[in-house]
């Protein structure tokens, strides 16, 4: 709900929005609520322009395939632009996974600036996983400490496929909002590590920051062991 009557009110108002959408069965459903909400009627989807925080390099017709689900979720059903879906390469497009994550980054400078060459997303959109990994930023890989790039090419990831695509953490950093999702027990650790402020590095979800806003949406499971005062029953 909160994503929609978000996107209805800035695109209402004219506003070109940038979002950054997440994968897995999270990602999915998410987008799938999203769509089934009457508010999404109001939305001018001509003004939303859709990015990934990672892609599994696999070939685009593989059902593990981020932009493959979300499409199925709820892009191909809306009238959104074709160049306003910004995905990621494929391992089937012809490029190498170096040369696939170096396109991406040229996508991002095109609506970015010298200073900061990516687009600010108003809002990131982040799963957490059990090992407290965002995109495909895991714990203490050399990805989480880049700085210098908009995203990385990754290999040998702990999480199958092996290959894969994610933007850096400054670009996630850079977002007005940042959203993450945790359910289930397995993420009860990786959300108290977060919560506390463990170290980005081994924790991932610790260093995602919006500049604005950062919240964690929660389930019971994942939020056991977490104190009542810190939790926003709304």
């Amino acid at each position: 709900t909160r994503l929609v009557t978000r996107l209805a009110s800035w695109t209402g108002k004219g506003r070109t929005v940038h979002i950054s959408l997440t994968g897995g069965s999270m990602g999915g459903a998410s987008l799938r609520a999203a769509g089934a909400r009457p508010e999404a009627a109001d939305i001018d989807w001509s003004l939303v322009h859709f990015w990934w925080s990672d892609e599994r390099f696999v070939p685009r017709t593989d059902p593990d395939r981020n932009a493959l689900q979300a499409r199925e979720a709820l892009l191909d059903s809306i009238p959104v632009p074709a160049a306003n879906v910004h995905e990621m390469g494929a391992s089937d497009d012809g490029l190498s996974l170096d040369a696939a994550a170096a396109a991406y980054a040229d996508e991002l400078a095109r609506y970015g600036t010298p200073d900061q060459p990516w687009p600010t997303f108003d809002i990131c959109l982040l799963g957490v996983g059990p090992d407290a990994h965002i995109a495909s930023l895991f714990p203490d890989r050399p990805e989480i400490r880049l700085t210098d790039v908009a995203t990385a090419a990754v290999r040998d990831s702990p999480k199958p496929p092996p290959e894969r695509i994610t933007l850096t953490r400054p670009v996630i950093n850079s977002s007005t909002r940042v959203w993450m999702a945790l359910t289930g027990a397995d993420k009860a650790s990786a959300l108290g590590l977060a919560l506390a402020g463990a170290s980005y590095a081994g924790v991932p979800a610790a260093g995602a920051k919006g500049r604005k806003h950062t919240v964690m949406f929660v389930d019971r499971a994942a939020a056991a062991d977490v104190p009542d005062e810190l939790i926003d029953r709304d």
